[in-house]
């Protein structure tokens, strides 16, 4: 029997098994165009068992408060088994569970479950990288130089060390993006040097990371299996870790690149974004289309030239790939209007709709980044991390009443929303975890110099008042005391929670979402944007911090939403109402 919860409480309730309940969803090729996708972070969204990480289990125990917030699909981050030296995205197997996590049967029932709520499921798919671990890495370790084993990796001899090592350094000057070098030097196991020093094998990531030789045909083979492996489960689409990571360069010798910037637009680079990469994912299109409706597929491409990018959302490829243009940028009006005018303009240009994000399991929570002094920079940010956020002293209460504006703001945009957990109750970053309670890769590899990403996964409160916050065991990140009033518990059915104004705008937005289109309105004042959606639905945020008068002929008796105070009802009309004005960094919702 699969237990479910029909509270935020955390009480586990017994409920029907999967296979009672499981209903297709109506098919829908198109499904993931306006989707609002909520991702999840397993270890750290809800723990069934009571060990303290998150699990699978856990996911299908929430699914009635994932159908009540109203988002059309989950993203789970890696569940695959995994020595988390990299929070999963070093992966041991791409075709099974992490035992701490689940068990495939755990899948299927958390797949039912979230189906027969009309919830879609998109998994991570981290193909630039395997675990050291991987069945093939332990193989290629076992080889000699120069072996097949090898060849789905890139091992390649050192260069001469001028001190009587023919290979004592790295091939080249590559950086890891956690730190250090991009290459690390194995012992052989066999062959004529076995016992001794020999090759260096690559990792853009840790060292626990080796990449993939994505030339290998073996390669390419053995994921298309995964993607048929998961989409027979039921999976409905993917989302493609590091895409534009996976072709390089490697012949010899190695140019040159001590930073990992892309610095060309012409596909040169050799490492990133470079031409060869469409090919691979041309083929993956094809495994996706034996399915009727296609699988969706969205890549993680940090592409910073927008033609390229788009190359990556064709429907001859991925069909979507995330655009983090308002994450990068400041609360400002100008900012956010140049950017959803490029992104929808672009998103028409390659078929694809826009993707909007303000957070995710890799940069520190929006509420906390609008929080900062304006004009603080991502230098600024790992400082304040440094510092276990004591310096500089944040306007919290600045930061999620712009994280609120900023996010109905989006959520009024044709194209599909993704969503990170705990942003919808409005969660900071915690900036002071234990140094000994550090797991980002980062921290280590950086000499404890940069923090990382821990504190945007640290576990979910669903409670203020149960052991943990209702999280289950002992979290595998503490817990800060501040987390009690921001529980979904304590949120729910609250006025004016930041829980409750996430609910309302996604069941309005299924209301709101017609044609992927709108129209730019004038307004006032500079710090006002405003815009209207085909089917009359309006939205007008004030990036400015005083308040602003209205845009002539705007009606407050259709206002429906306002992200307004935590003070402020979610539904319905606020002070702006009676002022006739839109208070600072306000966005609201005005039906046709």
């Amino acid at each position: 029997m699969t237990a479910t919860v029909s509270t935020v409480s955390g009480t586990a309730t017994p409920g029907p098994t999967a296979s009672d309940t499981a209903t297709p969803l109506h098919p829908d090729a198109h499904w993931w165009r306006q989707a609002a996708v909520y991702q999840i972070y397993p270890r750290s969204f809800s723990d069934a068992n009571g060990d303290g990480m998150g699990d699978l289990p856990g996911v299908t125990a929430r699914m009635d408060y994932l159908s009540d917030l109203g988002i059309d699909a989950i993203w789970l981050s890696p569940f695959y088994p995994s020595a988390l030296a990299d929070g999963g995205y070093d992966v041991d197997d791409y075709r099974n569970v992490d035992p701490r996590l689940g068990s495939l049967d755990d899948f299927d029932a958390m797949a039912a479950a979230a189906h027969a709520a009309g919830i879609r499921i998109i998994v991570d798919v981290v193909p630039n990288h395997s675990s050291d671990r991987h069945e093939w890495f332990k193989a290629a370790l076992a080889s000699a130089p120069g072996s097949p084993e090898r060849a789905r990796y890139h091992f390649l001899e050192g260069l001469p060390d001028g001190l009587g090592d023919d290979g004592g350094l790295p091939p080249s000057d590559w950086p890891s993006h956690f730190g250090g070098g991009a290459w690390t030097r194995v012992v052989e196991a066999a062959g004529p040097r076995a016992g001794q020093l020999g090759q260096w094998y690559l990792h853009l990531f840790a060292r626990e990371q080796p990449d993939f030789n994505w030339d290998h045909p073996e390669v390419r083979e053995d994921f298309h299996t995964t993607l048929r492996f998961w989409a027979d489960r039921g999976v409905d689409g993917f989302r493609i870790d590091v895409a534009h990571g996976l072709a390089k360069d490697m012949s010899l010798p190695l140019r040159s690149k001590p930073a990992l910037e892309i610095l060309v637009d012409d596909g040169s680079d050799p490492l990133f974004d470079r031409d060869d990469v469409h090919e691979i994912f041309a083929g993956w299109r094809s495994v996706l289309n034996e399915y009727d409706p296609p699988k969706a597929a969205v890549a993680e491409a940090w592409v910073p030239f927008t033609e390229r990018r788009l190359k990556y959302a064709r429907p001859t490829e991925l069909g979507q790939a995330f655009n983090f243009d308002l994450l990068q940028a400041p609360f400002a009006a100008a900012e956010f209007r140049s950017i959803a005018e490029k992104c929808l303009t672009e998103a028409a240009a390659s078929g694809a709709s826009s993707t909007w994000v303000f957070s995710n399991h890799d940069v520190v929570r929006h509420a906390s980044r609008y929080a900062f002094p304006d004009g603080s920079t991502q230098k600024d940010l790992e400082a304040w991390l440094l510092a276990d956020g004591a310096s500089p002293t944040l306007d919290l209460a600045r930061g999620l009443r712009r994280a609120r504006a900023a996010t109905l703001f989006m959520l009024g945009l044709p194209g599909s929303a993704y969503l990170y957990q705990g942003e919808e109750l409005g969660l900071f970053e915690v900036a002071d975890l234990p140094v000994d309670s550090l797991q980002d890769p980062t921290w280590f590899r950086t000499g404890n110099t940069v923090k990382g990403r821990d504190g945007c996964r640290v576990p979910l409160p669903w409670s203020s008042f149960e052991p943990y916050f209702g999280f289950g065991g002992t979290p595998w990140l503490p817990q800060p005391a501040w987390f009690g009033p921001l529980a979904a518990a304590a949120q729910d059915g609250a006025a004016g929670s930041t829980l409750e104004m996430y609910r309302a705008a996604l069941a309005l937005r299924r209301e709101l979402q017609s044609e992927e289109s709108l129209e730019w309105l004038a307004s006032p004042a500079a710090e006002v944007v405003h815009y209207r959606r085909p089917n009359g639905w309006q939205v007008i945020t004030n990036f400015g911090a005083a308040p602003a008068q209205l845009p002539s002929g705007v009606d407050l008796a259709k206002l429906v939403l306002s992200s307004g105070g935590t003070d402020t009802p979610a539904v319905g009309a606020g002070t702006e109402a009676v002022a006739g004005t839109i208070e600072g960094e306000t966005t609201l919702w005005l039906a046709p």
